[in-house]
Parts: C-alpha cells; sequence; structure tokens
C-alpha cells in the first residue's frame, strides 16, 4: 500500500479525507499538533474504515521535527497538507501568528516533500484568494483579487510559493484546491465538524445553537446587495470535497496531470445565503433556530460561488449532495456529541 501523509489529518475535512484515503486501499500516515481538535477523532477513523492510520503529534511549525520526521519516512507517495489555521476573524486579529503558522509550516513541508522522488503535494487553499469577486461564479482564470485577512493572504502567498517551486523543480508535482465553503459530517456520525470553543464557522454554530449549547446564532449583516441581504457562500458537503483530494492525489501518481502545477476550484457552483441555511437547517431539524442580526464583520466577502466547470471536466468530479443533505449530517454529528 502506498503511504500518504496527510497534515491536519485528524481536523474537519483532514479526518474525512483520511476516511476516503484509507477506503481507497492508501496506508495513511496523520501528523496533527491537536491544535484545534481531539484524540476521540482518531477512534472515529478507525469504527469508520476498520483500519488505523499512524498518528505523530507534531507541530509543523518545529522545523527540525519536520525533518526528522521525513527521515524516518522515506518511503512516502504523496503529501495532502491541510495543517493551517482558518479563522478569518482571528487572522485579522493575531496576523503574525497566522503568518507564521500558515506560511512557515508549509515551506518546512514542501522543503522535505521536495526531497522525495515523486511524491506529489496536494495543498488545501481557498475561495478566499479570490478576495471580493468581480463576476460569479467564480472560475480559476477569475483575478486574485487583495486579500481581505490576513488568512485570506496567507492561502495567496501558499500558493505562491507552491507556483514558485514548481516552476523551480519541474519534477515536483503539486495541486492547490480551492474549497469553498465545507460543512456537513460523515453519514455513521462517527466524525464531524469539532471547534474547540465558540465555532468560527456557520454551520456548527448553527447546530450548536439547535442543540442548546449556544444561546443564539449572530447573523453578520442583513444589508448586503444580496436577494435576502445575507451573505452568500458555496456550501460543500464535506465527503464530496473529500473524494476529491483522492482523485486529485491519484491524477498526480498517475501522471495525468497537464502541467506540474494545477488548480481547481471545489465548490457545488450554487450559492446560498446565510438565511438559507438557517431555513434549511429548520427544515432538516424540525425545529425553529433562535437568531438575530447583528452588525457586519470585518473581512467578510459579500457573495463566492464556484464555477466547477473545470473540476468536472479534468478531475470527472462533481459534488453529489445537496444543502439539506449536508444540514441534516451536520444535525445528525451534532447529536451524537451531545450524547456522547
Amino acid at each position: 500500500m502506498k503511504k500518504i501523509v496527510v497534515t491536519g489529518g485528524l481536523g474537519f475535512i483532514g479526518s474525512h479525507t483520511v476516511v476516503e484515503l484509507q477506503n481507497s486501499g492508501f496506508k495513511v500516515v496523520i501528523i496533527d499538533n491537536l491544535s484545534n481538535t481531539t484524540m476521540s477523532v482518531l477512534d472515529g477513523i478507525v469504527s469508520i474504515t476498520g483500519k488505523t492510520p499512524d498518528f505523530y503529534n507534531i507541530d509543523l511549525k518545529d522545523k527540525q521535527d519536520v525533518e526528522t520526521f521525513f527521515k524516518t519516512h522515506s518511503d512516502i507517495a504523496g503529501v495532502i497538507h491541510f495543517a493551517a489555521s482558518k479563522a478569518v476573524g482571528e487572522s485579522v486579529n493575531e496576523p503574525l501568528m497566522y503568518y507564521e503558522n500558515n506560511i512557515n509550516t508549509l515551506v518546512y513541508m514542501l522543503q522535505n516533500t521536495s526531497q522525495l522522488k515523486q511524491a506529489p503535494f496536494i495543498f488545501s487553499s481557498s475561495c478566499t484568494v479570490y478576495g471580493e469577486a468581480q463576476e460569479l461564479p467564480i472560475s480559476e482564470t477569475s483575478p486574485i483579487q487583495p486579500a481581505l485577512s490576513p488568512y485570506g493572504n496567507t492561502k495567496q502567498i501558499g500558493e505562491e510559493i507552491i507556483s514558485d517551486l514548481c516552476k523551480a523543480d519541474a519534477s515536483f508535482n503539486a495541486i492547490a484546491l480551492r474549497y469553498f465553503n465545507p460543512i456537513g459530517a460523515h453519514e455513521s456520525a462517527k466524525i464531524g465538524e469539532l471547534p474547540l470553543g465558540v465555532p468560527q464557522n456557520l454551520v456548527p454554530f448553527i447546530t450548536q445553537t439547535g442543540a442548546g449549547i449556544r444561546e443564539q446564532l449572530s447573523v453578520f449583516g442583513d444589508t448586503y446587495n444580496t436577494e435576502d441581504g445575507t451573505c452568500i457562500r458555496d456550501y460543500i458537503h464535506v465527503v464530496d470535497l473529500a473524494k476529491a483530494h483522492v482523485i486529485a492525489l491519484k491524477r498526480l501518481m498517475d501522471g495525468e496531470n497537464s502541467l506540474n502545477y494545477e488548480v481547481f476550484n471545489l465548490g457545488t457552483g450554487q450559492g446560498s445565503s446565510v438565511l438559507e441555511v438557517i431555513k434549511s437547517f429548520e427544515r432538516v431539524s424540525n425545529q425553529p433556530l433562535n437568531y438575530k442580526v447583528v452588525d457586519k464583520r470585518e473581512g467578510d466577502v459579500v457573495a463566492a460561488y464556484a464555477d466547477t466547470t473545470k473540476a468536472k471536466e479534468v478531475l470527472k468530479w462533481t459534488a453529489k449532495s445537496t444543502l439539506d443533505d449536508a444540514m441534516l449530517s451536520a444535525w445528525k454529528w451534532q447529536q451524537r456529541l451531545k450524547k456522547d
């Protein structure tokens, strides 16, 4: 079995990708410093797949620890790099922490991965690289606008670093996957989004409010230039997203890529407003949600949804799940957490 390293592999998207990799016959090695997750996620992965991935508690900011890991794992066949801080609001308040955690760690991973023979690299990027897009839907050729947050800037810089490496080293192959808004949970409800402390993302805040853990959901602004005045995003089921990583990895491993650096949008191609997501939750949970509209939040883009043509045509991948599917899976996961 080919060995794939997944950094941030106990995180939200990472854990679901580990499941899909193991179900596809790969041997997975997880690196995670548990800064935004817990070891219970590993139990969920094992329960779903019947296989136990190797796990290393390593902080990728420690360059020496990263080098030591790679020296003992010279047979790595590919790397999927998720590990990063990802809260827009927090990045505005703590920019240096974000630059250290998201840029330094990427450089250390690339320095070591590029020393391996033909080990491709999948980068967890984001639609935030597009900033406030001038046209919708957003395609891979849409201009990269100035970042609206330090978090968004770290993804822009990260892509530039990988692109520069690929230009300098023709033998190095990488794909950057620009996610739109991942939500939901595995259908087994054994893994899902597990924010530590107050959730920074909309859906876990919705489900925690629905479960009575949070008193009320704050909707940040209802005077945007959208149909109902709230921000619009492209919400993609995390399992659909995880499957795309396996497809992208196999593309590079099989030498099917046309360039040694490629970029793909991953979304549904449809935008949903904050109020539409709330209504979806109310439908699948069969209960009203307590929410109120508050002031707009710095760094928020008005609307963003993907042109998914390239992923469909080149990767032969498309998102299968609906917004209601994703919200129902997120609610089942929340209910399981409440029982535990």
